[in-house]
């Protein structure tokens, strides 16, 4: 569940930064370089010099965006195994039903 708002939230994002260029603060107009991992939220050089994020850990956007990427991936993967042991088990079922 965390992970699906997580990605609403960076749909979102992605649907107010418009088709081109760098996603940009609203508070600052900075490019959105870090990710705050603490808020789970882009954020840009400015803000994380401010006292909402100076004790948060932060990482590359670019880094952050590869680490969920990966966590998506293996989440897939396990869904898909998980169907595919379901759709055995159906099929074993139907099997013994007939």
């Amino acid at each position: 569940a965390k992970i699906i708002e997580i990605a609403k939230r960076l749909s979102l994002q992605a649907a107010k930064g418009g088709a081109g260029g760098e996603k940009l603060c609203e508070k600052h107009q900075e490019a959105l370089k870090l990710f705050c991992e603490e808020d789970q939220t882009p954020i840009c050089l400015v803000c994380r010099e401010s006292q909402a994020h100076r004790v948060h850990a932060v990482v590359p956007i670019e880094e952050a965006a590869e680490e969920d990427k990966e966590k998506f991936q293996a989440h897939v993967q396990i869904l898909k195994d998980r169907r595919e042991k379901l759709l055995g088990l159906k099929m074993a079922e139907e099997g013994k039903s007939l």
